[in-house]
């Protein structure tokens, strides 16, 4: 019978955000120093990408947090995918319960619509949110104010053939006064379906966690 990683082992929770209870999946390697949510518009805990990511930065060493942030009714409705506040919302409510649950700081790693609720989520008060990774995400679709108001480390992973995602990104950017930076994944299109091209945004992805375990000091940017 073939031995479980450590880093997959973990337990479902249900994570209270104002009416409604989030499902998700938690795991905390021993001495996690961290708990990564997955931010992404529908039920993230099921995607098989997010899994992956999510084994990655478990070998790591790095606490993770497969979330759905709709409900399977609520995602039935297209609008609620766009709902960037809502979703902000809950991913706050998540950030404060898994700082109670797990007694660790918390850090966000979005995908579509989810990478713009992260970054809202982030510039809300009382998230103690140590850093943020959007793997081809649409920050773009994060308020001006809350971009310009973000003051986690931001890295922003797109694929150099997702051409408009990679412009999107960048004027998202151009609004963001705290540390960030853009990663172009070669060759690499929307989701990342290319040979290694996932592998590279997990590992880019768990090595933008591990350097920023501290609270940020000062404002820089390299795109």
């Amino acid at each position: 019978m073939r031995h479980r990683d450590r880093s997959e082992a973990g337990r479902e929770v249900d994570v209270p955000a104002g009416r409604v209870r989030l499902a998700g999946r938690l795991a905390l390697p021993g001495g996690a120093p961290v708990v990564v949510a997955f931010a992404r518009g529908g039920c993230g805990s099921r995607s098989p990408r997010d899994r992956y990511v999510a084994r990655v930065l478990g070998r790591a060493g790095l606490g993770t947090l497969l979330l759905d942030l709709l409900t399977e009714a609520e995602e039935r409705d297209r609008h609620n995918v766009f709902d960037v506040r809502m979703l902000a919302g809950r991913l706050h409510a998540t950030a404060l319960w898994a700082g109670r649950e797990c007694g660790l700081p918390v850090a966000f790693l979005g995908a579509g619509t989810g990478a713009a609720a992260a970054l809202e989520a982030a510039a809300m008060p009382g998230a103690d949110v140590l850093s943020v990774v959007s793997g081809g995400g649409r920050p773009d679709l994060a308020s001006p104010a809350a971009l310009a108001g973000v003051r986690t480390p931001t890295l922003l992973v797109v694929g150099s053939q997702d051409t408009r995602v990679l412009g999107l990104n960048r004027l998202a950017a151009d609004w963001m006064r705290c540390e960030h930076r853009i990663a172009v994944v070669q060759g690499a299109t929307q989701l990342f379906p290319e040979p290694g091209a996932l592998a590279t945004v997990a590992s880019l992805a768990a090595e933008w966690f591990t350097a920023h375990l501290g609270r940020p000091t000062a404002a820089t940017s390299r795109n």
